[in-house]
């Protein structure tokens, strides 16, 4: 699954040179942590990191033999993913920065837990690597409905997956670890 500017034959270019890479599920204005920790583990690998942003308002319509992927939107606002994949390119683009890792930054679509199933098996990748959610009710709400990406991937395929904490640990006096 990728972003909608590349065409199939750049994108299986690229696939090979991204083979074995960490993956990172990244959303704007997430915890800078999880792509320092995703960068980390590349560099002690020594393979690229490959910066994913899903976006949860298309949906799959149909994947040609060669791996590309045609989408469609939910709603007719197309600007909302665009905007976040740019956000994601630039936060990540400033942490980074300096780094000198080899990284490249992918917009899939879909379900978060599946879109990055399916790259990770593309590119053989050694990890993928996710931040916690944040405490709250509406967050609560959502993982209800939609359940973990996480614990999706931990169950759904076979690579292994860290998750990096995004906030403080809640202290264990505190009996209810979501508060609102």
């Amino acid at each position: 699954m990728t972003d909608n500017t590349s065409s199939p034959s750049d994108e299986a270019v690229q696939n090979a040179t991204l083979q074995k890479a960490v993956i990172v599920g990244i959303q704007p204005g997430q915890s800078p942590r999880v792509i320092q920790e995703a960068s980390r583990f590349a560099r002690l690998l020594r393979v690229p990191l490959v910066v994913v942003h899903v976006d949860v308002t298309r949906f799959v319509t149909y994947e040609d033999p060669d791996g590309y992927v045609h989408s469609a939107p939910i709603d007719i606002n197309f600007d909302a993913g665009t905007a976040e994949f740019e956000a994601v390119q630039a936060e990540a683009a400033k942490a980074l920065e300096g780094t000198g890792l080899i990284w490249t930054a992918r917009q899939l679509v879909g379900d978060p837990a599946l879109a990055i199933k399916a790259l990770a098996n593309k590119l053989d990748a050694q990890l993928i690597v996710v931040g916690t959610r944040k405490r709250g009710i509406g967050e609560s709400i959502r993982e209800f409905f939609t359940g973990s990406v996480a614990a999706r991937l931990a169950h759904r395929q076979h690579r292994s997956v860290l998750v990096v904490p995004l906030e403080e640990p809640v202290p264990d006096s505190q009996p209810e670890i979501w508060t609102e």
